[in-house]
């Protein structure tokens, strides 16, 4: 597993899963052109940019080349990393058919040669933190999920935050862990 610190960003779910296979930090879908309507989004992709860095990974054909210019803009060169993934045709197991241009997407890479993208770029594995991290029993003990008033407590945090309120959990805690010490996450949820 590859622990970076910069935020991924992808075109869909599939190939959020299929990076969740080795590497482990906050992977942001677009949803495809969907970004292009979802102002909160690209602002988020943009706060990840200034505060972290992002690395974008969309796939090889037109479609992943407009998305990845239109998230880049407005966005420093030194805050992006790009990845570009080879022209291999064939298609992902999981369709019917190829793309419109018959090439493998994200998804349909292997493992290996997307960590060795990774790599490539001078994308090394974050030093091991000292300080104990967020979790989901962390959550579940502060009332931000699975308690009668999760939802409304998850979202103040949000706002507090100055997060979407799209953000998933999973997320969530991506971001606090790599934002925040968990004695500062504590400490700001007792505030709520």
């Amino acid at each position: 597993m590859l622990k970076i610190k910069e935020a991924v960003i992808v075109e869909g779910r599939y190939d959020k899963i299929k990076l969740s296979n080795f590497l482990d930090t906050l992977i942001i879908e677009t949803n495809g052109f969907g970004i292009y309507k979802d102002k909160e989004k690209l602002k988020f992709i943009r706060r990840l940019a200034e505060e972290r860095g992002i690395v974008i990974l969309t796939d090889s054909d037109h479609s992943g080349f407009q998305i990845r210019n239109y998230v880049a803009a407005g966005i420093p060169r030194e805050r992006i990393k790009h990845i570009y993934i080879p022209d291999i045709t064939g298609k992902e197991k999981r369709k019917a058919q190829p793309s419109k241009e018959g090439k493998l997407g994200v998804e349909g890479m292997s493992d290996e040669l997307l960590l060795n993208l990774f790599k490539n770029i001078g994308i090394e594995p974050e030093q091991a933190e000292k300080s104990q991290q967020v979790t989901n029993y962390d959550l579940l003990e502060l009332g931000l999920s699975g308690a009668p008033n999760a939802k409304e407590n998850k979202k103040k945090l949000l706002k507090k935050l100055n997060l979407p309120e799209f953000l998933s959990t999973s997320s969530l805690l991506s971001y606090i862990n790599g934002a925040m010490t968990r004695e500062c996450f504590i400490k700001l949820c007792s505030e709520l």
